[in-house]
């Protein structure tokens, strides 16, 4: 009996299957419901809603000084850049300007930010893969940040550092120095990384020409961040609308066309090395000058419309107001990048096997608090 004729008296039954809500590869309390015949998965329904707490209603009672502790518990690996986004956003309807010396600030803790999330991926996409030691190599890293974030803010994880119009206090004495020495370190780290994972046999072979995105779905799916340059689209808020100080550096927009779970692996590599880039042409020229403006202990907001994009680890963060011009928002949305980066993901596994979804779903970089928002 040849293999077809085998296959085609086989007969085959597609059923339910629930990954999660805990299981380690949905990098939080993530249910996806995976329809799948043998291996192969036919159709992936997610089902959210398992650490949603209400932030956006939440928001419409809060102060506008109150909101931005709120924005680091959604995306929690980026809470400097969150919490900026809903600084400026705020700014932005005072009409007011923050001095030099914030902007350029925000901007070195955003990029540190935005390495420390990315090493925290880099090695937990390594586990997820089997490859255990990837976890300890980035958690050595980042504790490096995690220290200085902590020596400034008090903080190492939800930080509130931002405050609308400029910063709650200075940057310790050391911040300077202990940033280039961590700069110094890093960069012998990352050709660490390449020999341990990028260039491991059985890691590309798990994720070159997995979960392929095309540049037109990254589009119409409304893919941001790391997930969508993968595929050769270009949308680095930090390049398209410059805010803080990027507007000051020059660095490279990460893209790759493949679009597969190895391309979107290699992009987020490539942005750690301009991320330090970008902190070397800012850390030895932090403008003197005051680290807030002056504002009113209530904050009122004119009526109007008003809306602030960031690139955060994981893509465009959006922060929309409608104010009827009292210290409490009438409307707060976030248009957070998990959200719309997961709307993708079945188009993109089906016909896969489950092992070859678990990697395509490390390569998106899921954080669940960003979507059940």
């Amino acid at each position: 009996m040849t293999n077809q004729e085998l296959k085609t008296k086989i007969k085959t039954e597609e059923y339910f299957v629930n990954m999660g809500p805990q299981h380690p590869a949905a990098h939080g309390v993530l249910r996806l419901i995976l329809t799948i015949d043998g291996e192969i998965i036919k159709n992936v329904e997610p089902d959210l809603g398992y650490i949603h707490r209400s932030i956006e209603k939440m928001c419409e009672r809060d102060s506008y000084q109150q909101i931005v502790h709120l924005t680091d518990r959604m995306d929690y690996l980026s809470s400097h850049i969150n919490n900026e986004a809903v600084c400026l956003a705020v700014e932005k309807g005072l009409e007011i300007e923050v001095p030099d010396r914030v902007k350029v600030i925000r901007t070195i803790i955003g990029e540190l930010t935005r390495i420390a999330s990315h090493c925290l991926w880099w090695g937990v996409m390594g586990m997820d893969l089997g490859a255990l030691t990837t976890y300890f190599y980035a958690f050595r890293d980042r504790e490096l940040i995690n220290d200085i974030f902590e020596e400034t803010c008090g903080a190492r994880l939800t930080m509130n550092y931002n405050i609308p119009g400029g910063l709650m206090f200075d940057i310790h004495p050391n911040f300077i120095n202990r940033t280039k020495e961590f700069i110094k370190h890093f960069k012998t780290k990352i050709p660490e990384y390449d020999r341990l994972l990028t260039g491991n046999v059985i890691f590309e072979k798990r994720t070159k020409g997995v979960g392929i995105l095309t540049k037109e779905d990254a589009i119409s799916f409304g893919v941001s961040g790391p997930v969508a340059r993968g595929s050769g689209y270009s949308n680095d808020v930090r390049i398209h609308h410059p805010y803080s100080a990027y507007d000051r550096v020059e660095f490279k927009e990460a893209l790759l066309t493949s679009g597969d779970t190895y391309a979107r692996y290699q992009v987020r590599i490539m942005e750690m090395w301009e991320s330090m880039s970008i902190i070397e042409q800012l850390i030895d020229n932090i403008p003197e000058g005051e680290t807030k403006v002056t504002t009113k202990a209530v904050i009122k907001l004119p009526k109007g419309e008003f809306y602030q994009r960031v690139e955060t680890a994981r893509g465009e963060l959006g922060v929309y107001i409608n104010s009827t011009g009292t210290k409490n928002p009438y409307r707060l949305k976030f248009r957070s990048p998990g959200f719309s980066n997961l709307s993708v993901l079945n188009h993109i596994s089906k016909g896969g096997k489950i092992a070859d979804l678990v990697a395509t779903m490390a390569s998106f970089d899921f954080v669940i608090p960003d979507i059940d928002r």
